[in-house]
């Protein structure tokens, strides 16, 4: 409990100054409401239901282009270390859109699927797949030849050594590579519903904050914060549970 206190000391330090600095004049009040004004904001958006429709809404799309981003990535990431010809393929296509920052890729996605749903999917897939390929590409092409050649020798096919020794080794370096996709699916779904949607978390930060009730738009803030955190703690979590073997 000491730890933990000691650990997020510097948010209690935070929430304070939140706290006091509009409500003595240091900070305008209409532009950042005291802390304890959002969070009751927060509380009559949940209570309305507002937070639990547009937050599902948000988690859905995220949800499933993360799915779809880990499932491509590490396909494509395994198959171009252990494929010399999809690599020639793939590789350079990587390097030139690795630079590109991934909020660019929205309005292309709205270009391409419209205003729906589909678009916020497709932003945050492609803007997740990158570190998800070359964090599985990376991993396999770093596991050691030896273990290959053990398994080849003990017998083992190609395929049965890709699942059971490369898949496994590489394990440290696609789970890195998620986490850091976890963190930008939160950023780019949020751009993506405050350029422009009718739904989630984003749009609501932008009705509120285009309407003046900065409260509420703080309060919408903070849960995508929070979400984003408890979401990344809990895969630190299992990421220690799946590397235990490790040890």
């Amino acid at each position: 409990m000491k730890a933990a206190l000691t650990r997020y000391s510097p948010l209690l330090l935070l929430a304070a100054v939140w706290e006091a600095a509009p409500r003595l004049g240091l900070i305008d009040k209409d532009t950042l409401p005291p802390l304890s004004a959002v969070l009751r904001a927060w509380m009559e958006l949940l209570r309305d239901g507002d937070l639990a429709v547009n937050g599902l809404s948000s988690l859905q799309n995220l949800s499933a282009g993360l799915a779809l981003g880990v499932v491509v990535g590490v396909t494509l990431g395994i198959l171009m270390a252990w494929y010399r010809p999809i690599e020639i393929l793939i590789n350079p296509l990587i390097r030139v859109l690795y630079p590109l920052p991934r909020s660019a890729l929205i309005p292309v996605t709205i270009l391409w699927f419209g205003l729906g749903a589909a678009s916020k999917i497709a932003a945050v897939f492609l803007g997740c797949l990158l570190p998800v390929v070359i964090g599985a590409f990376n991993g396999a092409r770093g596991v050691e030849q030896v273990l290959i050649w053990s398994a080849l020798a003990a017998g083992a096919k190609r395929h049965q050594v890709l699942w059971d020794v490369v898949l496994p080794a590489a394990m440290p370096e696609i789970l890195a590579g998620i986490r850091n996709a976890l963190a930008l699916s939160f950023i780019l779904l949020v751009a993506a519903e405050l350029l422009i949607s009718q739904r989630g978390m984003g749009y609501l930060i932008s009705s509120f904050g285009e309407g003046g009730a900065y409260d509420a738009m703080f309060a919408g803030v903070l849960t995508v914060s929070a979400v984003g955190f408890f979401a990344d703690r809990l895969y630190l979590l299992l990421m220690r549970r799946a590397l235990r073997w490790r040890a």
